[in-house]
C-alpha cells in the first residue's frame, strides 16, 4: 500500500503471473472495501485497488471511480505501476492526510455471522469484531449480565433462565456464541454449549469453523469437525440423547437460539411418536429442555435468545409457551427478563404477568439488544421492515428516505434487471443471492424455483465458480435456509402468496391448481414472518422483484401482483 497526496493506493503483487486474475481483482477490491467502510480515516478518501500481474501484457485502463471514491481495478504489470499511478495523480483531485493520523485510525469491521463465529473461536472478544460502538456496548453488557447470573448461580447453588431479546440483526447468535465459547471451560468443570433447532445455521457454522480450523491448524475438516460439533449442536441432538439417559447433561450453561422457535406439545409429542417410536410423550419443547437442565442437583443456566415475529414453521409456540412451562412448575429456577419482553410481537396480547402465573422475575434491561449490527449501512433496516409489514405506509416512506442512501431498496418488475442489480452492486467476493418464500409455488412461472431443500452449506459458502453457491443466482433459498445468516446483498422475489389488495396484507397457500386463502391467524402470522426474515437478509443492499403476471395465466393475473407492487410505489421505494 502506498499513500500519494492524500490518496490510498493498494498494490496487490503476483509475481511472476502473465495473466490478470478474476480472484486477483476480488482480492485487491475486497482491500479497498474493507478501508473504505471499516477504517475512519479511510473513509472519505479515493482508494485505487492495482493488480500488479508483472510479467503480463500492457492492457488500456479505465480510470472510472465508484460511488464512494472506490477507483475500478487497475492492471498493471512490472513495466507501468509508475505509469498507471500517475495517471490516477493526475486526474484525482489531491487530498491532504497526515500519515500517522492515517496508522492510528481505528480499524474496526462488522463480519458476517460467519466471520464472527471464526473471531470467536480464535478467542477474540465481541469489541474485537463489532464496528458499531453501539452495537459493541451493547453486546458487552448483555455479555456481562449473563455472565454476572451464571457466576450467581454457580457461587450460590441456583438456577437461573434467562431471556434475551432483540431487534432483526442484532447479534442474539452472536452473543449467543460468544457466550458458549467463554463458559466452555473444561478444567472448572463448566460445560457450555450453543444449541440450535435451525438446522442450516448449525450446518454452516459447523463447517466454517471447521474450515477455518482446518486450514489454521493442518488438520483435516473431518478431524476439526468433531471438535465443533461439541462446541455449536443442533437442538434436537441434545434433546435425542437426553431421552436415553435420566442423569443431567455434561453441560451447566446452554444457550437456546431462537428459542421463540421452540415445539409446542402437539407438533414435539407427534415427532417423538412419528420419528422416534416414543409413544405416549406429551411434552412442550420448552418444557422438556427446562426438564433436561433441572436433573442438576447443584447449579445451571439456560439462556434463551429471542427474535420477535420469527416463528415461521407451524408448531412453533412463540415465547409464551416457554412462561406457561415456568408457570407451572420449575419453581426453583430464578427468571430473568429484557425489558422490551413486554411488547406485542414476544408476548402478542397476554401480560407477563398472566403467562407466568403470578411468578416472581427480574427485568434486566441489558438483555435486551436495540442496535442493529447486520446491517452497518444502515440501523434503520428494521424498523422499515416493521413499518412495510404492519401496513405503515407513511412511516415506511419516511424511514426509507432516510435509509436509501446508505442502505439501497429498490423495485422492479424485470427479474433480468434484479440480477444486473445485485452483480453489479456487489464488489470482490461481497455474497450475492436469490431469496423466495418457501410458499412462492407461483414464481417457477418465471423461471424461479424454490426447492424445498438445497445444499444450503455450499449456497452460503461456495466460491463464485461453483454451481451451488448462491452467486449462480440459479437457486432461491427460503426462510428456512436463510434465518440466522445473511448475504450482503439480495434479490427477493415476492410472489402472491403474500399479496396487498383492499387496503391490507392477505395472505394464501397455493395447492394443487389454486391460491387458498389463508384465515387461521397462526398461519398467517407465519407467512408474515416469513417476509420478515426474507426483508432482513441482506446487509448492504435489497432488490424487490414482483412479477407482472400474466392474464392468460388464472394462478399468475397480474391483479395478484399488482396491489404488492403499488403499495411499494406509494411508500417511495425507487423503481430500476
Amino acid at each position: 500500500m502506498s499513500i500519494i497526496s492524500g490518496i490510498i493506493f493498494l498494490l496487490e503483487f503476483k509475481v511472476g503471473d502473465t495473466e490478470y486474475r478474476k480472484t486477483t481483482e476480488d482480492q485487491v477490491m475486497d482491500y479497498a472495501l474493507d478501508l473504505k467502510y471499516f477504517h475512519e480515516v479511510s473513509s472519505d478518501k479515493y482508494i485505487v485497488p492495482i493488480i500488479v500481474s508483472t510479467e503480463a501484457e500492457s492492457v488500456p485502463n479505465d480510470l472510472s471511480v465508484m460511488h464512494d471514491n472506490i477507483m475500478s481495478v487497475l492492471k498493471s504489470n512490472k513495466h507501468n505501476i509508475g505509469l498507471n499511478i500517475e495517471k490516477c495523480l493526475n486526474n484525482l483531485p489531491v487530498n491532504s492526510m497526515k500519515m500517522d493520523e492515517w496508522i492510528n485510525s481505528r480499524y474496526a469491521p462488522t463480519p458476517t455471522i460467519i466471520e464472527a463465529a471464526q473471531a470467536l473461536y480464535r478467542n477474540h472478544s465481541v469489541a474485537d469484531i463489532s464496528r458499531n460502538d453501539a452495537g459493541a456496548e451493547n453486546l458487552t453488557a448483555m455479555t456481562n449480565a449473563i455472565n454476572t447470573i451464571i457466576d450467581d448461580c454457580k457461587e450460590n447453588g441456583k438456577k437461573a433462565i434467562c431471556f434475551v431479546t432483540g431487534v432483526p440483526g442484532a447479534g442474539k447468535t452472536l452473543a449467543g456464541l460468544n457466550i458458549a465459547n467463554a463458559r466452555h471451560q473444561f478444567d472448572t468443570d463448566e460445560h457450555a454449549v450453543f444449541l440450535s433447532g435451525n438446522g442450516p445455521l448449525v450446518d454452516v457454522l459447523q463447517t466454517a469453523l471447521a474450515r477455518d480450523k482446518a486450514k489454521r491448524e493442518g488438520i483435516t475438516i473431518s478431524d476439526a469437525l468433531r471438535e465443533t460439533k461439541s462446541f455449536i449442536q443442533i437442538i434436537h441432538k441434545f434433546r435425542d440423547e437426553a431421552l436415553t439417559i435420566d442423569s443431567p447433561p455434561i453441560e451447566k450453561v446452554t444457550i437456546f437460539d431462537e428459542a421463540q422457535r421452540a415445539w409446542d406439545a402437539d407438533a414435539l409429542s407427534d415427532f417423538m411418536s412419528r420419528k422416534k417410536g416414543v409413544a405416549g410423550f406429551n411434552r412442550s419443547e420448552p418444557d422438556f429442555l427446562i426438564n433436561i437442565m433441572d436433573r442438576h442437583q447443584d447449579w445451571a443456566v439456560i439462556v434463551c435468545l429471542v427474535g420477535g415475529g420469527q416463528e415461521i414453521y407451524t408448531g412453533e409456540a412463540g415465547i409464551e409457551d416457554w412462561f406457561r412451562t415456568l408457570s407451572n412448575g420449575y419453581q426453583d429456577w430464578r427468571i430473568y427478563l429484557s425489558d422490551k419482553m413486554v411488547d406485542y410481537e414476544y408476548v402478542g396480547n397476554s401480560t407477563i404477568d398472566e403467562l407466568l402465573g403470578g411468578r416472581n422475575y427480574y427485568v434486566e434491561p441489558a438483555l435486551h439488544l436495540g442496535v442493529s449490527l447486520r446491517s452497518f449501512r444502515s440501523e434503520r433496516l428494521s424498523d422499515f421492515v416493521k413499518a412495510l409489514l404492519d401496513n405503515q405506509p407513511e412511516s415506511a416512506h419516511e424511514i426509507y428516505q432516510e435509509l436509501h442512501e446508505s442502505y439501497p431498496i429498490v423495485l422492479t418488475r424485470d427479474l433480468e434487471k434484479a440480477k444486473q442489480w445485485v452483480k453489479s452492486m456487489s464488489r470482490g467476493n461481497e455474497r450475492y443471492g436469490l431469496l423466495a418464500s418457501s410458499e412462492g409455488k407461483r414464481l417457477r412461472g418465471e423461471g424461479i424455483w424454490v426447492p424445498s431443500d438445497i445444499n444450503h452449506v455450499g449456497w452460503f459458502l461456495n466460491g463464485k465458480d461453483n454451481v451451488d453457491s448462491s452467486y449462480y443466482l440459479e437457486i432461491a433459498a427460503s426462510e428456512f435456509k436463510v434465518q440466522g445468516l445473511e448475504i450482503d446483498y439480495a434479490l427477493l422475489a415476492w410472489d402472491a402468496d403474500y399479496r396487498y389488495e383492499n387496503g391490507q396484507f392477505s395472505c394464501y397457500r397455493f395447492r394443487g391448481a389454486n391460491w387458498n386463502h389463508i384465515n387461521t391467524e397462526s398461519k398467517k402470522r407465519y407467512l408474515k414472518n416469513t417476509y420478515r426474515v426474507l426483508l432482513t437478509r441482506a446487509r448492504q443492499g435489497l432488490v424487490i422483484f414482483i412479477s407482472r403476471g400474466d392474464p392468460k395465466d388464472a394462478t399468475r393475473l397480474p391483479e395478484m401482483y399488482d396491489g404488492t407492487y403499488e403499495y411499494f410505489m406509494r411508500m417511495g421505494v425507487e423503481e430500476i
